[in-house]
């Protein structure tokens, strides 16, 4: 194989666009799809005279961000950082350098807790999360053989996070990714909308041999934009890398890009590292001064983080970890849960946890909607997981509901009885027609009586037919056994 004596290591530069309604040092709008350059004013475009004002919001988006990933500590959260210019020559940089932040960030470390698809839990360290603004467009359609420049996007608020290199697998990567989208849309300081730029990656890969501390020369991926796409851009990258070495060739430090199209990566130009951009404090701006006050009032202003609301449902709910993970993958999800299964029993919290996770998830995202758009609200959605319960409806019926009511035809106990949906529970009833069942299929229950498994599934089949479906298969079973044994 392969990949058997090699190790990948990954880390993850994101960047989560703010959301502020002005940019980062200007009072332009950042409202995505204007017409190009029409939210674009003076300080964005450089004009000469014009100074940069730092965005307070932004600040306090960074400062949430902070305190989520340091367990509510602001230990993390430095109480002086500076913004310095990062100078390159781009056309979509009207300045010719990038306010960002970096000797003195805003955020140094914190962790990100991730869950593996087959169950494992790991913690992903950051080392830094900076503020900075974003650049411009440069756009390559329709402009036959030359490229237009959209400067809407310049001066976008940013934050961008850093990890450290913990990440050994795309798999992983994606968990991490998708871990940071959730935990910014959660926190309100992003809307993490992908489609439209808000929330982009950055993975810096290498390999190494497997039981070796050295790690060995990167790559960056840049622009992904899917959660897929940076899975199978790590996957090809660490693979053109492992075949490169192999074949005695050299890994160069570079920037290259995915293309989704063929699969792979490409170079587009050698790396650059610090002392290439000639970084330098902002003379134009403050020290970025926090004080301990400030932090406190935003704390107050936190939700229940992710991971707080993960380990109650594991713990207390007693949640399987995958299933918990899907529902804290969205804080409105979450608290559509919690309203659902307010005072209901474990049963009734088991099914709705599983219910929310598989069926109304899958729902969400065929729509393309969120929970809080969802047609069903949580005391509806109770009323449908009640009816199971308590034996109204089979699971199967329920499905039928469940479609009816995102189709608005009404609550879970209308749809029930305009449709004849509800389950024959009746003992006496179940009892005649199963001894009916038994007496008109005489061989069945010989071969059942012979250890043949699959003739007692027959004369279920054969119970739920004469009930049309609607009797419970859970009292089915158990008269059926009885009267079989006697």
């Amino acid at each position: 194989m392969l990949t058997m004596d090699w190790e990948t290591v990954i880390g993850l530069e994101i960047h989560a666009q703010l959301s502020t309604t002005s940019k980062m040092f200007s009072g332009a709008s950042t409202q995505f799809g204007a017409a190009a350059n029409a939210q674009a004013c003076a300080v964005d475009i450089a004009l000469p005279g014009v100074l940069p004002v730092a965005n307070k919001t932004a600040v306090e988006r960074a400062i949430r961000f902070g305190l989520a990933v340091n367990g509510n500590s602001a230990d993390n959260i430095s109480r002086r950082s500076i913004f310095a210019r990062k100078s390159y020559f781009y056309p979509d940089l009207p300045k010719g350098y990038q306010i960002s932040q970096y000797e003195l960030p805003i955020i140094k470390g914190g962790t990100i807790p991730i869950v593996l698809k087959d169950g494992q839990k790991r913690a992903i360290r950051l080392t830094r999360a900076h503020l900075e603004e974003d650049a411009g467009k440069s756009l390559h359609e329709d402009f036959h053989g030359m490229s237009g420049i959209d400067l809407n996007r310049a001066g976008t608020p940013l934050l961008e996070i850093v990890s450290e290199p913990d990440m050994r697998s795309g798999e992983e990567a994606v968990a991490y990714a998708k871990a940071v989208h959730s935990l910014v849309r959660w926190i309100d300081i992003c809307d993490g909308n992908m489609q439209e730029g808000s929330f982009r990656c950055d993975a810096n890969v290498s390999v190494r041999p497997k039981g070796s501390e050295t790690l060995g020369t990167r790559r960056e991926i840049k622009n992904l934009n899917s959660f897929r796409f940076l899975q199978q851009a790590i996957e090809y990258e660490a693979k053109w890398q492992i075949e490169t070495i192999r074949d005695g060739g050299t890994i160069h430090q570079a920037t290259v890009l995915f293309n989704p199209d063929t699969g792979e990566t490409r170079a587009m130009r050698s790396k650059e590292d610090a002392h290439d951009y000639r970084y330098f404090p902002d003379p134009d701006l403050l020290p970025l001064e926090i004080s301990d006050q400030w932090i406190d009032e935003v704390k107050r202003s936190m939700p229940d983080l992710p991971s707080q609301k993960f380990r109650r449902f594991t713990d207390e709910l007693a949640l399987a970890p995958s299933t918990a993970a899907v529902i804290i993958s969205d804080r409105y999800l979450s608290e559509y849960f919690e309203a659902a299964i307010k005072d209901a029993p474990r049963e009734v919290i088991r099914q709705s946890a599983n219910w929310i996770a598989v069926s109304t998830n899958a729902k969400l995202n065929e729509r393309g909607i969120s929970i809080t758009q969802a047609p069903v609200n949580p005391q509806q959605f109770r009323e449908l997981i009640d009816r199971i319960a308590d034996g109204t409806i089979s699971g199967k019926s329920a499905k039928e509901v469940d479609d009816a009511m995102w189709a608005g035809e009404g609550t879970a106990g209308e749809i029930i009885e305009r449709r004849g949906l509800k389950q024959i529970s009746d003992s006496g009833a179940l009892e005649a027609i199963v001894a009916q069942v038994i007496a008109a299929n005489p061989k069945s229950v010989e071969e059942y009586r012979a250890g043949k498994d699959k003739a007692f599934n027959a004369l279920v089949g054969q119970a739920m037919k004469a009930t049309r479906g609607k009797g419970n298969p859970a009292q089915i079973n158990e008269i059926l056994k009885k009267k079989l044994a006697g």
